[in-house]
């Protein structure tokens, strides 16, 4: 299990926010992954994952091209066994290049604790290595 567990309240909503932050700031693929059903559903930006193992497969593409990768999410909104967050992180690609990423994901949680669905529409902003925020 996963805690916290739904039904959540807006402390342990909270919680969830924070461990998912945490987490998805080691970079780990296969740490991030365990927080997901095995056949939990996704959209981020425009690809379409199905299965913790394509998730896993996923987070190693991504990780690896975005660089220096650093996160920050914020509770949006909660009900019983969902969160919104809205969110932005900053990373740099292979030449450099720097950019602050920004969006909003819609969370639904089996009884159990794990993630079953996430949908993130992103938005990424190139930036000067110098106007970093985080």
């Amino acid at each position: 299990m996963k805690p916290p567990l739904p039904p959540f309240t807006e402390q342990t909503a909270r919680e969830k926010v924070q461990a998912a932050e945490d987490a998805w700031n080691t970079c780990n693929p296969q740490k991030v992954a365990l927080a997901y059903t095995e056949d939990s559903e996704w959209r981020n930006r425009n690809e379409f994952l199905s299965g913790r193992e394509s998730i896993k497969a996923f987070l190693e593409r991504k990780w690896a091209k975005e660089q220096n990768y650093r996160l920050k999410k914020e509770l949006w909104a909660f009900t019983e066994n969902r969160i919104a967050v809205r969110f932005e992180y900053e990373w740099h690609d292979d030449n450099d290049q720097w950019f602050r990423s920004y969006g909003n994901e819609m969370w639904e949680f089996a009884a159990n604790g794990l993630m079953q669905k996430r949908y993130a529409s992103i938005n990424d902003l190139p930036i000067r290595k110098t106007d970093r925020r985080l």
